[in-house]
């Protein structure tokens, strides 16, 4: 299911956070927004959810107007993982996963044999099985992460919303993370900080700058110098990786001419 945001504009206490916004992002696609902090990367993706409505302009979901969707209709096609998603509750961590089912049922009903299912497959799949019987309270940064992801995957969304999702997680789950998402089908939308990690994944790339959209297209066609230069004020290299042919960005770090070096 395809996702389409048409002149979205976000304006709170007289401030334009998001201007004019448009961007598609295809049925199955991977799309990531970049940009520097404040570029409104993070308040377009909550118009996406539903925590935020539009000062102006319109999300499409498919061929529906999300406004026009009832929340419970709209959580079962979307799911997000937000930069403040919390888990404060002393649930078991497969109690949390296992909420993202509330969407799916009407009231309080116990799991059948497909949804317990449905989750033991996330709990592996986000590697987090063994953590199934402890306390969300004793988990870490990154083993958080992982659990609010899995209970995004069980609410059998059409499309996932991710701010940050590689927040917390070490070298090993950020490459698996990323695996996943460029073999999961499902349309995802993506706010990133690191480049390299974008260009690794990302089908396209969006980058926004003051909450306006700068460019968008391939990472090869996004992440170049000039472009770097001007949203970011940093210097780059941009060199091919060698296995799989993604752009990889090498920053230029300012040498000063004053700092001798000291001899080892």
């Amino acid at each position: 299911m395809g996702l389409r945001l048409q002149d979205v504009s976000v304006e709170i206490s007289g401030t334009v956070l998001v201007d004019k916004l448009c961007l598609d992002v295809g049925a199955g696609e991977v799309v990531g927004l970049l940009g520097p902090n404040g570029s409104g990367k993070s308040t377009a993706l909550r118009c996406v959810y539903r925590a935020l409505k539009p000062s102006g302009g319109v999300v499409w979901l498919g061929g529906d107007d999300l406004s026009e969707k009832g929340m419970r209709d709209t959580a079962r096609q979307i799911a997000a993982l937000t930069q403040d998603s919390r888990a404060e509750l002393d649930f078991t961590v497969e109690e949390v996963v296992a909420l993202g089912r509330a969407p799916h049922q009407g009231g309080n009903l116990r799991l059948d044999a497909r949804e317990r299912r449905l989750c033991r497959d996330a709990l592996a799949r986000l590697d987090i099985t063994h953590l199934a019987a402890r306390s969300v309270l004793t988990l870490s940064g990154g083993e958080r992460q992982r659990v609010l992801l899995a209970r995004a995957l069980v609410q059998e969304p059409a499309v996932l919303v991710l701010d940050e999702p590689t927040n917390h997680l070490d070298i090993r789950h950020q490459v698996e993370l990323l695996v996943f998402l460029r073999g999961c089908g499902l349309t995802v939308i993506t706010a990133l900080h690191e480049l390299n990690l974008a260009a690794a994944v990302c089908q396209r790339i969006a980058l926004l700058c003051e909450g306006s959209l700068v460019t968008c297209g391939k990472p090869a066609e996004v992440l170049t110098p000039d472009t770097i230069r001007s949203v970011f004020g940093v210097e780059a290299t941009v060199v091919t990786h060698p296995v799989t042919g993604a752009p990889q960005l090498l920053f230029d770090l300012p040498v000063d001419s004053n700092t001798e070096e000291i001899p080892l």
